[in-house]
C-alpha cells in the first residue's frame, strides 16, 4: 500500500478509529513526523491533540546503547541499567527532562500537558520501523494510569507489530499495511518532506483544544 502523503494517511486512519469520537479521548502524536496525521484525526473525531516527547538514556560508556527512556512524566529502566550508578542515572533525566521540556515549550508555547490518567490514548505516528521507540514510550505511559492505549499508525513491518501485540497494555493496534519488503517508513509515501518545527507548532496552534 502506497500513501500519497500524511495528510492521505491520517484521513484513512480516521475511518478505523470512528468509535472513538468524543469520547474520552486524546491523540498523542509524536513529533515531528505524526503531527500532521494526528491534526488531521484530532480534528475529525473532535478531540484534544497533544505531543509525546521521549529520549533514550545512554550507557555511560557508550552513548548510543540505551540503558532506558525518559518522558516529562515518567521514566523506564532497562536490565541495561543494573550497576549503573543511580547519580549518573538521576543526572542524565534531570539533563533530558530539561531539554524535553524547552522542546515542549517551543511547540505548545508553554501549555501545561494534559493529564493522562483515565484517558484513551491513541498514540498516532507516520510509521513504526522497528518498534523500539514507540515500544520504550508505551510503557512510559502505562504507568500514567489511562484507561486505555491504543496505537494507530499507517505502515509497519509485521516483526514491529508482534513485538506491540506481546504487551499487554496495549489495547489495540491499527495498521493500514504491514508490507513484507520493509526498508524505511518513506518508502511507503509519494510525498515523505521532513516536517519541520514551524509546522508542529502551527498543527498544535491550529488545533481547536489549545
Amino acid at each position: 500500500m502506497m500513501f500519497f502523503d500524511r495528510n492521505e494517511a491520517g484521513s484513512l486512519l480516521v475511518n478505523k478509529l470512528q468509535k472513538y469520537r468524543s469520547e474520552n479521548a486524546i491523540i498523542l502524536a509524536v513529533p515531528r513526523g505524526g503531527v500532521p496525521l494526528g491534526y488531521i484525526i484530532a480534528k475529525e473525531l473532535n478531540l484534544p491533540l497533544e505531543i509525546i516527547l521521549s529520549k533514550k538514556i545512554g550507557h555511560p560508556f557508550h552513548k548510543e546503547y540505551a540503558i532506558g527512556a525518559v518522558n516529562l512524566k515518567s521514566r523506564i529502566l532497562s536490565e541495561a541499567a543494573n550497576g549503573i550508578s543511580i547519580n549518573y542515572i538521576e543526572e542524565e533525566t534531570k539533563k533530558i527532562r530539561e531539554l524535553l521540556k524547552k522542546r515542549y515549550n517551543q511547540y505548545c508555547k508553554n501549555r501545561k500537558p494534559i493529564d493522562f490518567k483515565d484517558k484513551i490514548l491513541i498514540i498516532v505516528d507516520d510509521g513504526i520501523a522497528t518498534g523500539n521507540t514507540i515500544l520504550s514510550t508505551i510503557e512510559m505511559l502505562s504507568q500514567e494510569e489511562p484507561a486505555k492505549i491504543i496505537v494507530a499508525i499507517p505502515v509497519a513491518p509485521l516483526s514491529s507489530i508482534k513485538k506491540l501485540q506481546n504487551l499487554d497494555f496495549i489495547n489495540d493496534i491499527i495498521c493500514l499495511s504491514t508490507p513484507i519488503n520493509f526498508q524505511s517508513v518513506g518508502q511507503f509515501y509519494k510525498n515523505f518532506k521532513q516536517v519541520d518545527d514551524k509546522e508542529v507548532e502551527s498543527f498544535l496552534q491550529k488545533s481547536k483544544f489549545h
